[in-house]
């Protein structure tokens, strides 16, 4: 019999000692079968980062916390940390949506590739609360930049995909940037 309040069929119930004595099997036949239940949803969208890049003019958004020793062309072994402004617009006056938090690391000695790991954390709207995990490799100088979505949390839970992201504006003097970020997303 079809159970509206429990939302699903209810004819099949068993108790927690028969659960029990059925083992791990049963359990994670359950599992499946919930997860059977939800639905994919694919998400395209796109953000906009400012992100001050290297030594910027941008304040305190950005650190250095491993330098280099020796002059590489390519900045290999430095690693810089950020909580950037997550924005609709690439303009500073465009709606903030979250903040961009990680890290990035100059991880190639032969071209300016970076190890990117980076949580869009959401703060308004219906992803308030929720996370996308971004981990990857940025060539910076090769735009765009594909990197996979790992994860997430709250809406996101099981969130697979990938980011396209690409300079919308970069000042090399000042250091400062703004990243564009096509945001592929699936999730249940």
């Amino acid at each position: 019999m079809y159970d509206q309040e429990k939302g699903y069929n209810t004819e099949n119930d068993v108790d927690s000692a028969t659960i029990k004595s059925l083992g791990p099997t049963f359990l994670l036949g359950v599992v499946k079968s919930e997860m059977a239940k939800l639905a994919l949803v694919l998400l395209l969208f796109t953000l906009f980062m400012a992100m001050p890049l290297l030594q910027s003019t941008f304040g305190e958004s950005s650190k250095e916390v491993a330098s280099i020793t020796n002059t590489s062309p390519t900045l290999f072994g430095a690693v810089f940390i950020f909580d950037d402004p997550l924005t609709e617009g690439p303009e500073g006056t465009s709606r903030l949506v979250g903040r961009a938090q990680g890290l990035y690391g100059s991880a190639d000695q032969q071209e300016l590739g970076l190890l990117v790991a980076v949580n869009f954390v959401f703060t308004t709207g219906k992803f308030n609360a929720s996370s996308l995990t971004i981990l990857g490799r940025n060539v910076a100088l090769n735009p765009p930049a594909e990197m996979p979505i790992i994860g997430g949390t709250g809406v996101f839970r099981f969130a697979r995909g990938f980011v396209m992201a690409k300079r919308h504006f970069l000042n090399v003097a000042s250091g400062n940037g703004v990243l564009n970020y096509n945001v592929f997303v699936i999730h249940y």
